[in-house]
């Protein structure tokens, strides 16, 4: 095992790879500072056995007799990524979820969150306090934005340097082991973002050990990760091994890795193809629930296909294409790539198939993209109406909320929570956040922060968004990020809070709604009216599910099954702040042609079969 493990009795194991090094050793950073050295085995690990290092003893690394760097398995780094890095013992935590078997991947309904801006405190610890709010609304999973240790006290995460040590500003590990505790006391399962296809610019000591990045591939964080060169399978191991440490540690219930695009691997077998597999040998050693999710600017159904099928065995995946017709025909937007979406017939797609993109000529690519998903079934889907890509990458880190209308709102939230896949919202959403969340870095070099802000100017470009952005840099760019959560509980959040609640309950109870099923769902899209159509079935029972997105109201005729229907979903209704229900109570349906439905402004309506 790679990294240091505390035996018990003052006494720990250090392992480091570093195959070119002539001459490594442990320097403890304490009083009594001591310089161990290390042995070297073929593959070029280094190990020592060390007395009188007990948890809480700093050490570092000495390279070749000149050259002092921290741990790069640390599993703590309190100082920061430039100091020195800590031993813990991770057998003394009191878990207290024996029984905790994890949660089935289709009752997933995810709540995504950065743990700095969530609450006030921005600690693992401060959420604690807020589960009690999150399982009243509905959530069964909360997913962690990346905790992996980053330069400064503020940041998105991605610039992680240290992918097993938990960021010291939230709590460090203990403080992520009584959340994940708590989370499960509470039977929330917790999914935590994983970042394998670079590392940050700022405390990134890997290259000083060994091969860990090739030139062979170029990324937009500069070489990219090793994963199919030459001392390939040792960069592989340090990465699975991660994966499997925040498993068995930490008691994570699911991963989900960051832009799987920017993964470069041409060997036989795909590096995620390995991850999955250890993880899912872990997942039954522990008889434990524990999954494996992507996210992929690629549409390749190969990820979630099985390895029996020649596909990578991945769980899950976020699909964009969801979100992006989803987005367009709820705000009009059509630069950058939504220039490739903005009709109805996007959002049948997505609801048919997955990916909207399956081999199609993409404007905004200039080339055909994707491949179908037809055949892979909808718990393998995450989707959303807005998450921290969607809402952080854009100039001014704007959410729906203050832009669109209470309607398009509950309209949006309907289409998502509502559909056959598994729902993401992102932090604030429920109730109408009305605060930015803006893209936010705490770098200590100069250069490094200017480059960001270049690029991130430039990456708004095809957008063609006005007004200057906030400096991520600036500690009042984050902290106007951060959740104004008592809005919950006055006027029309509070109605849209209620709104969320209440359609995660819908979603939970009405067996056609619960079950996940393509085959049981028939999808048309009224083009001409933009509305989209669902009819969704479970043995005996079924529903029909209408999304008004044209701002007058429509009357469409859809072929319906003779019955009586009963409306039990009106988001236009007075009930919900709405100008009142346009819709009848009561559809009856004969065998003798169409039945016409009302339907008012961006409203989405729900009729269940009496």
């Amino acid at each position: 095992m790679i990294g240091s493990h505390y035996q018990g009795h003052g006494k720990s194991v250090f392992t480091v790879w570093a195959p070119f090094a002539h001459e490594v050793s442990v320097k403890t950073d304490d009083a009594g500072a001591r310089l161990i050295p290390m042995e070297k085995d073929p593959k070029g690990y280094w190990k020592t056995f060390v007395e009188d290092a007990f948890p809480g003893t700093l050490y570092l690394y000495r390279l070749n007799n000149e050259l002092d760097r921290p741990d790069p398995v640390s599993h703590f780094q309190p100082h920061g990524v430039h100091g020195p890095s800590r031993i813990v013992d991770h057998g003394s935590f009191l878990w207290e979820d024996a029984h905790w078997k994890g949660i089935l991947l289709p009752d997933y309904v995810i709540y995504e969150l950065h743990v700095g801006a969530f609450t006030p405190e921005g600690t693992f610890e401060g959420i604690i306090s807020r589960l009690p709010y999150l399982t009243d609304l509905g959530i069964t999973a909360i997913e962690l934005m990346p905790v992996a240790q980053c330069p400064g006290e503020r940041n998105w995460g991605y610039d992680g340097t240290y992918p097993f040590a938990p960021q010291n500003s939230y709590g460090g590990p203990d403080g992520l082991k009584l959340l994940v505790n708590a989370c499960h006391k509470a039977g929330i399962a917790v999914i935590l973002d994983v970042v394998y296809n670079h590392l940050g610019p700022e405390g990134n000591y890997l290259g000083d050990f060994g091969p860990y990045f090739t030139d062979r591939y170029r990324t937009p964080w500069g070489d990219a990760i090793n994963f199919d060169g030459p001392y390939s399978d040792e960069v592989r191991h340090y990465f699975i091994s991660n994966a499997l440490h925040w498993i068995s540690r930490y008691h994570i219930d699911a991963l989900r890795i960051d832009a799987i695009h920017g993964i470069f691997d041409f060997s036989a077998r795909h590096f995620l193809q390995e991850l999955a597999e250890s993880v899912h040998v872990l997942s039954q050693e522990l008889g434990r629930n524990v999954y494996v999710i992507t996210e992929s600017d690629l549409n390749d159904a190969r990820v979630i296909e099985p390895h029996k099928n020649g596909g990578y065995g991945i769980n899950a995946l976020w699909n964009d294409d969801f979100h992006h017709a989803l987005h367009t025909l709820i705000t009009g937007e059509s630069d950058g790539y939504y220039r490739d979406f903005g009709k109805l017939s996007h959002l049948v797609k997505a609801y048919r198939e997955g990916f909207v993109y399956s081999g199609e000529y993409s404007v905004y690519r200039k080339r055909r993209h994707g491949n179908s998903s037809r055949r892979r079934p909808a718990e393998q889907f995450i989707v959303f109406s807005q998450n921290h890509d969607q809402v952080g990458n854009r100039r001014h880190g704007d959410r729906l909320s203050p832009k669109h209308s209470q309607e398009r709102l509950k309209l949006a939230a309907a289409a998502v929570i509502l559909s056959p896949f598994l729902p993401l919202l992102f932090m604030g959403e429920e109730y109408g956040e009305t605060a930015p969340f803006n893209y936010f870095i705490h770098h200590s070099d100069a250069a490094l922060i200017e480059a960001v802000k270049k690029g991130r100017s430039e990456e708004f470009s095809s957008f063609g968004w006005d007004g200057p952005m906030a400096d991520p840099q600036a500690e009042g760019t984050f902290l106007a990020s951060m959740l104004n959560i008592g809005l919950c509980s006055q006027g029309t959040h509070r109605m849209l809070y209620e709104f969320y609640k209440h359609l995660i309950d819908l979603r939970k109870t009405i067996p056609s709604l619960k079950n996940l099923s393509k085959k049981a769902m028939e999808v048309k899209g009224f083009t001409e009216d933009k509305v989209l159509f669902v009819r969704r079935w479970h043995k005996d029972e079924e529903i029909l599910c209408f999304y008004n997105f044209n701002d007058r109201s429509v009357s469409v005729s859809p072929a319906i099954k003779k019955g009586t229907w009963e409306r039990v979903l009106d988001s236009s209704s007075a009930e919900w702040g709405g100008m009142g229900q346009g819709t009848a109570d009561r559809v009856i349906t004969s065998c003798h042609g169409r039945t016409p439905v009302s339907l008012s402004p961006s409203s989405a309506v729900i009729y269940r079969r009496a």
